[in-house]
């Protein structure tokens, strides 16, 4: 028998495991990190919980091309309230095209009362890379 260690002996494990867990990493940071919810999850939460989807881009992008039964609420008006749901326990699922202004939205919105907001990760880029449905104004 060796007295040789256990990394020694199975470095190509080790290899293996930090390769994936920087692939994993790089793949959160290319999404935008921002620990938002997949369009998978998104999916089930809109067809299971009835989430509404805000789409907090401006008119114009808005109408070019969002999430299926977006409602359009840009960024700089999620503070005054007009349009957002009256119930704050009703889910939401805050969109943009990247997933950075989602994210700030969807912060916005939880100080505001709104108990169950999540940002789309990746935004509409990720709608799409998924290949689920857009609609266009």
């Amino acid at each position: 028998m060796t007295s040789t260690s256990y990394i020694a002996d199975n470095w190509y494990w080790m290899v293996a495991a930090g390769a994936s867990g920087a692939l994993l990493l790089w793949q959160q940071i290319k999404e935008g990190g921002n620990g938002g919810l997949s369009p998978a999850l998104a999916v089930q939460l809109i067809n299971k919980e009835k989430a509404q989807v805000i789409d907090v881009c401006e008119p114009a992008e808005f109408a070019a091309a969002h999430v299926a039964g977006a409602k359009n609420i840009p960024l700089g008006e999620i503070a005054n309230g007009k349009g957002l749901p009256g119930n704050k326990k009703l889910p939401l699922v805050v969109v943009c095209a990247s997933g950075v202004r989602s994210a700030k939205a969807a912060a916005q919105l939880k100080a505001m009362g709104y108990e169950n907001v999540q940002s789309l990760a990746g935004g509409l880029k990720a709608w799409r890379a998924a290949n689920l449905p857009i609609d266009k104004a």
